[in-house]
């Protein structure tokens, strides 16, 4: 079947946002309906690919149907520890900032999100792991004034990616992807062939 001027219009507009520059790990997160939102998250404000590490959970399966067809139009790349997750990141320029609640720590809105992040989400009950933790580059946390300390993952995901669309729109940085016009290209040939 031929894509329509109309359709590749919008696969280009689309493409030509991305942001290279910014992606996602989860961390062994369990729940299929939390991924797969962060998945519909991710390809909401233009991130490309996302970073899977599971040490202590299984993959869960991810279905076209609750992820919203986001499985089809958002990369994911495995790794088997936290070592290579963020040795790989870091050699891409990443800095990689993970999510911690605790005296201190500093805020979400006090990070700058315009410059190349990883920021790193762990799972349902226990959260970042120590390790990641440990080995990250910088801690935030969401600002709560409630009883409950936490959030959702994927409402957790929500509420930062869109501060990084917020603080990314201001910066200028969705006028044509992130100024990779090269791959920007490449992945729209990617997505005719798939359409």
């Amino acid at each position: 079947m031929a894509v329509t001027d109309r359709r590749k219009a919008r696969l280009g507009q689309v493409a030509a946002r991305r942001q290279p520059d910014l992606t996602v790990v989860v961390e062994n997160v369990h729940d299929p309906h939390n991924v797969s939102a962060i998945l519909r998250t991710c390809d909401a404000v233009g991130i490309q690919e996302v970073q899977l590490v599971y040490t202590k959970e299984q993959f869960p399966r991810l279905g076209k149907k609750s992820s919203a067809s986001a499985v089809k139009w958002v990369d994911r790349r495995k790794f088997a520890s936290v070592n290579e997750c963020v040795a790989r990141l870091r050699s891409e320029g990443f800095g990689v900032y993970a999510t911690r609640v605790g005296e201190g720590v500093p805020s979400l809105y006090e990070l700058d999100l315009t410059r190349p992040a990883a920021v790193v989400l762990g799972n349902e009950h226990r959260g970042v792991s120590d390790e990641m933790a440990a080995q990250a580059d910088g801690l935030f946390q969401i600002p709560m004034v409630g009883m409950i300390q936490s959030l959702n993952v994927s409402v957790a995901c929500a509420v930062i990616l869109f501060e990084a669309l917020r603080q990314r729109l201001e910066a200028g940085k969705y006028d044509g992807a992130g100024g990779d016009a090269t791959a920007a290209q490449g992945l729209l040939r990617r997505w005719m062939k798939s359409s």
